[in-house]
């Protein structure tokens, strides 16, 4: 079990209306795991014996269709709530979430979940806005995949990457964690053939460099004019 840095948890925003004694009584029942990168969380269809907070690092949510193809349904990203199956009505894991680059996690078991609720309205709040925004991006997602070309999609998908967890840079943003041509193609539906094509035109169009999986975003607002269908597509 890795030690939990009291500092680290109180300057993430889902805590930070509690005061001091509800900090600790919440960190009290909290598990801390460091894990390494490839290392899988929970998988999918996995009973949720317990719900969890990110502190640090990055995973990927993943889901397997009916029809066998593996999506990516989000990034999860430092503070974020992450396997709250519980606040969906059920009692397994909807996806399998793997670590992109070394994380560290709070766990509770999954018994906590209603407690907590109902003894800080706080943190009730910050987990319904959670869930909100997370079903305004699927929303989003969704009809992307219905009415959008492909390099709309793949603009949209890096764009909401850079948004979430990119760095400003000199020269632009940088996504600094690993994320892969396939990682991308499981983001918009679509192939990593495509998606390769997509990122070979941008990179000679001078709006995206490449290197060792971490993208930088060289010029954002002509890859939002290509997702908003406002600039032609390179393809």
């Amino acid at each position: 079990m890795a030690t939990i840095n009291r500092g680290s948890v109180k300057s993430l925003a889902i805590f930070a209306a509690l005061n001091d004694t509800q900090l600790d009584e919440i960190l009290a029942s909290a598990t801390g795991k460091s894990v390494a990168q490839g290392q899988v969380v929970f998988e999918q269809g996995e009973d949720a014996s317990h719900f969890f907070v990110l502190l640090s690092g990055r995973l990927r949510v993943t889901q397997v269709t009916s029809e066998g193809q593996q999506v990516i349904v989000r990034m999860v990203n430092p503070g974020d709530l992450f396997g709250i199956a519980k606040a969906l009505q059920r009692d397994d894991y909807p996806g399998t979430a793997t670590a992109v680059s070394p994380s560290f996690t709070l766990a509770w078991p999954t018994s906590k979940w209603s407690s907590f609720m109902d003894k800080y309205p706080a943190l009730a709040v910050n987990a319904m806005q959670t869930m909100g925004g997370r079903l305004q991006e699927a929303q989003a997602r969704l009809r992307e995949l219905a009415t959008e070309e492909v390099e709309r999609r793949v603009a949209h998908a890096v764009l909401r990457l850079g948004n979430q967890s990119g760095k400003k840079e000199t020269g632009g943003i940088r996504i600094d964690f690993p994320v892969s041509k396939q990682d991308i193609a499981e983001m918009t539906g679509t192939t990593l053939h495509t998606v390769s094509r997509v990122l070979t035109a941008w990179e000679q169009a001078g709006l995206v460099e490449g290197g060792r999986q971490k993208l930088l975003l060289k010029d954002p607002h002509r890859l939002l004019m290509i997702a908003d269908g406002q600039s032609p597509c390179l393809l």
